[in-house]
C-alpha cells in the first residue's frame, strides 16, 4: 500500500534549501519546541551568539516503523544537517526489512551512525586538501606569532577552514518498529522514558548515555587508549569541544594529534559508535518519550541547581499535557518555561544561580503513546493513572551518579483527564488553546441579516416597481 505524503511545514531556523526527507510524512503522535540560544544583555533586548544549529526529524514510515531524532550541532550546521538527511537514509531504505529481532534492529541503528560518520567525512575532502595547500605554503620553523605577522592572509584562510572542519554535532535517535523501542546516541542529547509501574505510578527512565567528561566509563575508555585522565578532569573541554563522542568534528579526529591533550592517544580518542538500549517494549505503561538537546536540561540546571533535572523536566510536561491541545504546544510550552526560568535568574543576577550570562539552543520532541491530552479535539477514554514521578536510569546504561530513585507526592488526580491518540498539526499551532473548540463540518451562523431586504424586494415586486435585473 503506498505511503500518503504529508508535506512537512518549514519550521523557523530550518534549512532552506529542500531535501528528499521534506516529502516523508511527518508522525502526527509527536510535537517538537525549540528556542533559539540567547546572550542575555543588560537593556533586555535579545541578542542570539550564532544561528539556531540544533536539527530533528519526527517521521512515520508505516503503521509499524516510526523514527524521531534530534541533532544538537556545534561549530555551525553542517554536521547536524547532513546527519538528520543521511541517518533517515540510513535507517529507512529498506535496511529494516525482514528484522525481527533486537540484535539485528541494533545493529542497523549501529551501522547506520558509522555510516553518517563515514559519508561526512567524505564530504569534506575539498576542505582538507584546501587546508593542507595553505599548510604548505607557509615555511616551517616560524612561531604562531610570526606566522601572522608575516601571513596575515594564510592563517585567517585557515582558521576559517579549521572552524568548518570543527563542525560536529551530538545525536538522540528514537527509533519504534514492530511495537518496540529503541534510541541510540552520542554525545549529551538526551532520551527520557516516562512509563507507569505496576501501581500506576509514572517514573522517568533515562535510555541515553552523556558522553562528556563526568562520565567515567568514558574516561576509562580514554585512559586505556593512553591519555592523561588526570589532567582531562580538571579541564572542560576535549580537544575543542566537551563530548567524548560525536558525529563529525574531524580535528578531534583525523586531526587529533594537533591537540596537546589528545596527541599521546594511541588510536582516534572522540569516536562515533552509539550507546543502543532496546528493544523495549511498548505496552500500556509506556506514556511518552522525550528527545532533548542538552541546552533544555543544561539550563534548568544552570537557573534551579537541581540534581533532578530530568524530573523536573517530566513533571513539566505533566502539567502541560493537562492544559494543552496539542502535543507541539506541550513541548514548546516545557520549552518556554525552561528558557524563562533562565532569563529571569540571569537577569536578576541570582548568586543562588550558577549562570553563565548566555544560553544554548533548545529542542525538545515529544512522543506521546498513550498519556492523556485532555484538551485535544477528540479523546476516548482510558483507564485513570496516578502521576507522582519517580526518576529512574534504565538498568542495562550502568550509569553510577544516575541509579537512584526518586518520589514526589504531587497527588495529581487523573480521573477528569482522558487518554488521547496524539495528534499534532504540520502548520502552526493555536496558543493559547481553545476552551471549547468549534465543530468544524457544523455551518456556521450568518454575521448579517437580509430579512428586511428580501421583505422590501417583494413589496417592490408586488407594485411593479422592482428594478431591472434583480431577479430571485
Amino acid at each position: 500500500m503506498p505511503i500518503t505524503v504529508e508535506h512537512q511545514t518549514l519550521m523557523p531556523f530550518q534549512d532552506s534549501q529542500r531535501s528528499w526527507t521534506d516529502d516523508l510524512p511527518v508522525c502526527k503522535k509527536s510535537g517538537i519546541g525549540f528556542s533559539t540560544n540567547q546572550i542575555y544583555r543588560e537593556d533586555g533586548c535579545r541578542q542570539e551568539e550564532h544561528p539556531f544549529e540544533d536539527r530533528s526529524f519526527h517521521f512515520r514510515c508505516d503503521d509499524s516503523t516510526f523514527l524521531y531524532g534530534v541533532f544538537d550541532g556545534h561549530e555551525g550546521t553542517k554536521a547536524a544537517s547532513f546527519a538528520l538527511q543521511r541517518m533517515a537514509a540510513e535507517i529507512l531504505l529498506g535496511q529494516l526489512n525482514e528484522k525481527n529481532n533486537d540484535d539485528e534492529v541494533r545493529e542497523v541503528l549501529r551501522q547506520a551512525f558509522i555510516a553518517v560518520e563515514r559519508g561526512y567525512l567524505d564530504s569534506i575532502g575539498d576542505i582538507l586538501a584546501e587546508r593542507a595547500s595553505l599548510q604548505f605554503d607557509i615555511p616551517d620553523g616560524l612561531n604562531s606569532y610570526e606566522t601572522y605577522q608575516k601571513f596575515p592572509h594564510l592563517v585567517d584562510k585557515l582558521n576559517a577552514l579549521n572552524c568548518e572542519l570543527s563542525a560536529g554535532t551530538s545525536a538522540a535517535v528514537a527509533l519504534i518498529h514492530n511495537g518496540r523501542l529503541y534510541v541510540a546516541n552520542v554525545g549529551d542529547s538526551r532520551a527520557l522514558l516516562c512509563k507507569t509501574d505496576s501501581n500506576q505510578v509514572l517514573r522517568v527512565i533515562q535510555l541515553s548515555i552523556d558522553h562528556d567528561l563526568r562520565n567515567e566509563d568514558e574516561l576509562l575508555r580514554l585512559s586505556q587508549l593512553g591519555l592523561d585522565v588526570k589532567s582531562i578532569r580538571q579541564g572542560s573541554h576535549l580537544g575543542n569541544q566537551e563530548n567524548t563522542r560525536c558525529l563529525g568534528n574531524y580535528l578531534v579526529k583525523g586531526g587529533y594529534r594537533e591537540f596537546e591533550e589528545l596527541s599521546s592517544a594511541s588510536i582516534e580518542p572522540i569516536i562515533a559508535e552509539p550507546e543502543i538500549h532496546g528493544g523495549i517494549e511498548i505496552d500500556d505503561s509506556c506514556r511518552f518519550l522525550m528527545l532533548m538537546s542538552r541546552g533544555l536540561y543544561k539550563a534548568l540546571e544552570e537557573a534551579t541547581r537541581t540534581e533532578q533535572v530530568n524530573k523536573e523536566i517530566a513533571l513539566m510536561a505533566v502539567e502541560q499535557f493537562r492544559v494543552q491541545s496539542t502535543l507541539t504546544g506541550v513541548a514548546q510550552a516545557v520549552v518556554d518555561k525552561i528558557v524563562r526560568i533562565h532569563h529571569d535568574i540571569n537577569m536578576s543576577h541570582s548568586p543562588s544561580a550558577s549562570t553563565s550570562g548566555k544560553r544554548e539552543d533548545i529542542t525538545l520532541l515529544v512522543r506521546n503513546f498513550n498519556f492523556p491530552l485532555s484538551n485535544a479535539l477528540k479523546s476516548p477514554t482510558a483507564p485513570s493513572v496516578r502521576f507522582d514521578p519517580i526518576v529512574q536510569t534504565a538498568p542495562a546504561l550502568n550509569m553510577e551518579d544516575q541509579q537512584d530513585a526518586y518520589s514526589i507526592k504531587s497527588e495529581i488526580s487523573d480521573e477528569n483527564y482522558d487518554a488521547f491518540t496524539a495528534t499534532t498539526s504540520t502548520t502552526s499551532d493555536v496558543y493559547p488553546p481553545v476552551a471549547n473548540p468549534m465543530n468544524r463540518n457544523s455551518k456556521i451562523k450568518p454575521y448579517v441579516d437580509f430579512s428586511e431586504y428580501y421583505e422590501n424586494v417583494e413589496k417592490r415586486r408586488e407594485e411593479g416597481t422592482l428594478p431591472e435585473g434583480i431577479d430571485f
